[in-house]
């Protein structure tokens, strides 16, 4: 009994009863062998908050030889590794005999069960929708009908109630039921189980008062129960699906194919997964590379901006490194792998995205507290009151109907509400701003925040180079004659300015040099100085040179701009007390100059995905609340690890997918969303301020017996109403940012 109870406030609510999962009769099969040590994979259902994580990673850690054992609950994945004899059943065993469902992990399957509960859940949630509905409509003819309709009349629309109510709470009710009955037959118990008591005895007691022709019956407000409760788990399994996508949207890149040269010369198509260190590996122009590797044969240009933010293509030939995610440009390249697909940068950055949605998912929010405080309390009063009534002697069905009427007017429609109308109503007002909110609690930890750090590239910046300076109009035109023919960056700025014309003739590029054609019949040359034969540094990255027989050359210089406005959002952000800085992959002189030009004077360049992370972590260390805004792939990890997360419109998949929110009119949403996050949160606490004050009116009147159905209809949409009017002030508040 003592561990039952104690399970409670740990447990958590299931969408899907854990015992539905399979579970394999010998998961052997599924055992992996890594340098000396077992691994298996498991996919685990049920589990749904940082209790369930606690519990089912103490009991695999547990078992003999366990050496790792990990769950990420946005995934359900559940990795273990282990030395020495034990066997997978027993560990599949463990974690069944707690109550959760677990089966060896199915990539395949994992996206269709994830839709598969969303579309059950919604289903469940229109069916007591529509119930809700049809038996209000007969509880106002009851309500109105007070004092004058008769005993017959009034018993035929309860029995019609009851008749609508029964479908629907054995229909949709199943969510909590089979999660219950799933944990209660192992001896734990979650938070279904207390929802599940109320359901059925709230209906059986209705049922009771109709047979008997008494005047309270409870079956509107038990399904109007059971209605607003899968409103939030439809949204709580909508949420986890979304935060399961960075991983999978990563994973789709990393599971490539590659061209690898086998020992005989021949080149063959494998599965990043099949690359060994040591293999040949053959990249093309416009390939992607997915594994690390050196170079040992070829020269070409590499842009590299997805994995280190880096604006500007650089040169690459044999002796190089080249880190997965880099995009080869121009010529073939011939490497090595340094790695396996499992080691490579890319591998890197999803196990940061792993270790993020795992963080995040431990996080309790402001509802899950209220929720753990609100539960026992009221269902320790409504015991209470069918004890005391009992022993105060009265009958055992007006005492038990006492104590399902303190349960039914304290149905926690205005807790259920606080948080969820409010952040409606929130991403709402943001999204008409050009910001979408892509995690339930996202503005909580927005609103917690203190400290910003700012990728450059694509964030304070356009994140293309763009040619600045005036060119003579002659030299522009002529230059992207032979830009056209080039898909390197700068190139392609000459193209933009210069706006669509003709190809130059005999055109070639040579890589880390330049290209060269004919144009208008003379001989010409864009690229570096020392290609073109002009007296420069050959060390430049952001400039061109353009050369033509008979011409003096030109040079065109190229800048990637800072945001319009970027200046004014920082200076307000700076007036509300954040501190800020730069953390970016570019090189030091470029990140420097945004860095001066908005007045931010804490910055790093050079930074890799790890360096990112490491300086996150360290802000942590110091009491920080960090919000991360960045766009690419070196971003992903850092995004996923932070307290909270930013992503602008134009930013990778991966990015968006990582972050909390994505804006797309520009770096001026960031102090709306911040000011929004804070009112939100502040409306929020008011609505469980109401709804906890609402509980202590609620309860006596509940307690005494003056819980009628009137009173209780009246009280119920008050304080749904109320929490809701509280939760529009929203749209009138002003920004004070």
């Amino acid at each position: 009994m003592n561990q039952l109870g104690s399970d409670i406030g740990a447990g958590c609510p299931s969408g899907l009863a854990p015992s539905e999962a399979p579970i394999m009769s010998d998961p052997s099969a599924f055992v992996r062998r890594v340098d000396g040590q077992n691994r298996l994979s498991l996919t685990v259902r049920g589990a749904k908050c940082g209790a369930c994580i606690n519990r089912i990673e103490s009991a695999v850690n547990a078992l003999p030889g366990i050496e790792t054992a990990r769950l990420n609950l946005s995934t359900g994945d559940l990795e273990i590794g282990w030395r020495g004899s034990l066997k997978a059943p027993r560990i599949v065993s463990a974690v069944s005999a707690l109550g959760y469902g677990v089966s060896p992990r199915d990539d395949d399957r994992s996206v269709s069960d994830e839709q598969r509960e969303e579309r059950g859940l919604l289903i469940a949630l229109g069916v007591a929708g529509f119930a809700t509905a049809n038996i209000m409509l007969l509880s106002v003819s009851v309500w109105a009908g007070i004092g004058e309709m008769g005993e017959t009349t009034r018993t035929v629309l309860h029995g019609i109630s009851g008749i609508i109510a029964l479908p629907a709470i054995i229909f949709s009710g199943r969510v909590f039921f089979k999660s219950a009955w799933s944990v209660l037959k192992h001896g734990h118990a979650n938070m279904d189980v207390p929802i599940s008591l109320a359901l059925i005895i709230a209906f059986c007691v209705s049922v009771s008062e109709t047979l008997r022709g008494g005047e309270q019956a409870y079956f509107d407000a038990s399904v109007m129960l059971l209605f607003f409760l899968l409103i939030g788990r439809f949204l709580d399994a909508r949420v986890r699906r979304k935060a399961h996508s960075s991983a999978r949207d990563l994973a789709a890149m990393a599971h490539r194919t590659v061209m690898r040269v086998d020992p005989d010369g021949k080149a063959r198509s494998v599965r990043a997964s099949d690359i060994a260190v040591g293999d040949r590996i053959l990249l093309a122009p416009g390939e992607r590379a997915v594994v690390d590797m050196r170079i040992t044969q070829g020269e070409s240009d590499i842009d590299e901006s997805l994995v280190t933010g880096e604006s500007l293509t650089r040169s690459a030939g044999p002796g190089m490194h080249l880190l997965a995610g880099a995009v080869n440009l121009s010529q073939p390249l011939t490497g090595t792998a340094l790695a396996a697909a499992s080691d490579s940068l890319l591998a890197d950055i999803a196990r940061m995205l792993d270790a993020g949605e795992q963080r995040r998912s431990t996080y309790r929010r402001i509802a899950d507290r209220a929720v753990s405080l609100y539960v026992p309390f009221v269902h320790t009063s409504a015991l209470l009151a069918f004890i005391g009534w009992l022993l105060a002697g009265m009958g055992v069905n007006e005492a038990l109907l006492i104590g399902v009427s303190t349960l039914i007017i304290t149905c926690p429609c205005a807790l259920a509400l606080a948080a969820p109308v409010t952040q409606v109503v929130a991403a709402g007002r943001l999204f008409r701003s050009g910001t979408f909110l892509k995690s339930g609690d996202a503005l909580e930890r927005i609103a917690q925040c203190d400290y910003i750090i700012f990728d450059k590239t694509g964030t304070l910046t356009l994140g293309t180079p763009q040619l600045s300076g005036n060119i003579p109009p002659e030299a522009l035109e002529a230059a992207a004659r032979l830009a056209r023919a080039s898909r390197h960056p700068l190139s392609r700025a000459i193209v933009d300015a210069a706006g669509t014309g003709p190809l130059a003739s005999d055109v070639r590029e040579f890589a880390g040099l330049g290209l060269e054609g004919t144009v208008q019949g003379k001989p010409a040359r864009l690229g570096s100085s020392e290609w073109v034969g002009a007296d420069g540094s050959s060390g430049e990255r952001s400039s061109l040179w353009f050369s033509q027989e008979g011409e003096p050359p030109v040079r065109f210089q190229f800048e990637d701009h800072v945001l319009d406005d970027a200046a004014v959002t920082i200076g307000r952000l700076h007036s509300a007390g954040y501190g800020m800085e730069i953390v970016s992959g570019d090189r030091a002189e470029t990140v420097a100059r945004v860095a001066q030009t908005l007045g931010i004077n804490h910055w790093s360049a050079a930074a890799s995905p790890r360096d990112k992370v490491k300086r996150l972590e360290q802000l942590e260390a110091e009491g920080h609340r960090v919000l991360m805004v960045g766009d690419g792939l070196n971003d992903a990890g850092a995004l996923a690890l932070a307290h909270a997360s930013l992503a602008p419109g134009g930013a990778m998949d991966i990015s968006q997918s990582a972050s909390d929110a994505v804006y797309s009119k520009g770096l001026s949403a960031l102090p709306r969303l911040i000011c929004v996050a804070k009112q939100a949160r502040k409306v929020m606490l008011e609505n469980f301020a109401f709804a906890a004050a609402y509980n202590l009116v609620a309860v006596p009147v509940a307690i005494t017996g003056h819980a009628t159905p009137l009173v209780a209809a009246i009280a119920m949409s008050a304080s749904s109403i109320l929490v809701s009017l509280n939760a529009l002030r929203l749209n009138a508040m002003r920004e004070n940012l």
